[in-house]
């Protein structure tokens, strides 16, 4: 595993954003892990993050691209702290863009924030985590209704490998089927357990044998077959 892979995932364990436990997805499948993007809060945490995603996005797909988007709410900061680091880091300007969960009828009205959409500007997604691919059916009509615009990919923070809504494949993998745009994550769940499974993070051991017995459950009714 890449270096700094290993250092995503015991940085999100360090800034109390992956979890373990029992937790309800939006999804409604009930997991014994969780992610919460919502949980970085600090400056220096959003600086680190942000540096994270533009390497992975740049790993992936280069600098040719105008638009990063971050689905409300929490996709809101990752798109502003990515664009940031992606300037300091490869010079390239990228302007951020969010939509509202409610259209704004005065003063700078309209369902986006940020910068606005145009014909022609080429697009990257942004979000924490997908798990069911369910966030990208609302996303994606956004995005196209504002004209002439290619979208060329998803980044997300972490890879959860299990299936999406309509098929056995990965709701990643889902996506870029139905939609015919890479998608792509920083680690995947996988990386995840080889990181943590019986070695100490921040003092402690994480995934013991009691809650990898527990992930092997959860990848056995909803993991890719």
């Amino acid at each position: 595993m890449e270096a700094y892979k290993k250092e995503f995932i015991e940085f999100m364990v360090e800034s109390n954003v992956l979890k373990f436990g029992d937790f309800t997805l939006k999804s409604g499948r009930k997991s014994p892990f969780f992610m919460n993007a919502g949980a970085y809060v600090t400056g220096a945490q959003l600086r680190k993050l942000g540096q994270y995603y533009a390497k992975a996005i740049h790993e992936h797909y280069g600098d040719d691209f105008d638009v990063l988007f971050g689905p409300a709410y929490k996709g809101i900061p990752l798109s502003v702290a990515t664009t940031i680091a992606f300037s300091e880091m490869y010079g390239k300007e990228i302007r951020y863009c969010s939509n509202r969960k409610e259209v704004k009828d005065h003063g700078d009205t309209g369902i986006l924030l940020g910068s606005k959409i145009q014909d022609g500007d080429k697009v990257v997604i942004i979000e924490d985590v997908t798990t069911s691919g369910k966030s990208i059916e609302e996303t994606f009509p956004i995005i196209k209704a504002q004209g002439d615009v290619e979208i060329i990919g998803l980044m997300v923070s972490l890879n959860r490998m299990e299936r999406g809504l309509t098929s056995n494949a990965s709701a990643l993998d889902e996506i870029q089927e139905k939609y015919g745009f890479g998608a792509n994550a920083i680690v995947t769940m996988e990386d995840v357990v080889e990181c943590l499974y019986n070695k100490e993070c921040q003092g402690k051991v994480l995934i013991d044998d009691t809650l990898k017995a527990a992930i092997d459950k959860y990848y056995e009714e909803y993991g890719v077959k």
